[in-house]
């Protein structure tokens, strides 16, 4: 990619990574939650489920069914969701609102199981088990979207530790766009407004 569009200067006069583009919705989640700090266990279920569907397709189209899902796997509530039966996938794979993926919706299920029968019953619960895996600082911002990584070491050692304790539909790449989603990198390049505003 040129560095012409690595930066976007969107109509609003701000420049932004290049990957955002036009859609209003994308220019919101970059602007306000891509990079920001992310906590807690429901939160932390939501991204990983998330990014699970995103598999083999773009996050803008996700994101536009966000609010599907969370009415879909009740706010992605862990004990809510983890007490679905086969009646609730047979709900799932008929509502259009969101990704009907049958073993994507079994994976999301099964995780909510295991996080509330494992995963929160241990000191700090998925929270402390995603931020123990985040890597220091860059010394320098990334000049380049080129330069983004798809994996690094402590996302194939995130996947790795959730795959351990059974967590299904996770592997390398999606556990570093969940890092860089809940802000366990900061990824804005240099020329973003938000590297900017959260440099220093």
């Amino acid at each position: 990619m040129s560095p012409a569009h690595d930066v976007r200067v969107a109509d609003d006069g701000r420049a932004r990574c290049g990957w955002v583009g036009d859609d209003a919705e994308y220019r919101r989640y970059h602007d306000e939650e891509w990079g920001v700090a992310l906590h807690g266990d429901r939160a932390l279920f939501e991204k990983l489920s998330l990014e699970a569907f995103q598999s083999g397709l773009s996050w803008i189209t996700i994101l536009r069914r966000r609010e599907g899902f969370r009415r879909a796997f009740a706010g992605f509530d862990p004990a809510a969701v983890a007490a679905f039966d086969e009646s609730d996938v047979a709900r799932l794979l008929a509502d259009e609102s969101i990704i009907r993926n049958r073993a994507k919706i079994e994976a999301t299920i099964a995780n909510a199981q295991l996080l509330v029968t494992h995963i929160a019953l241990e000191p700090g619960g998925l929270d402390e088990l995603v931020w123990r895996h985040a890597p220091a600082p860059r010394a320098t911002r990334l000049a380049q979207l080129a330069d983004l990584p798809a994996s690094t070491p402590e996302s194939v050692a995130l996947a790795r530790t959730l795959k351990a304790v059974g967590w299904r539909f996770v592997g390398p790449t999606t556990a570093y766009a969940l890092m860089q989603s809940a802000g366990l990198v900061d990824d804005h390049i240099v020329g973003c407004w938000r590297a900017t505003a959260t440099t220093g």
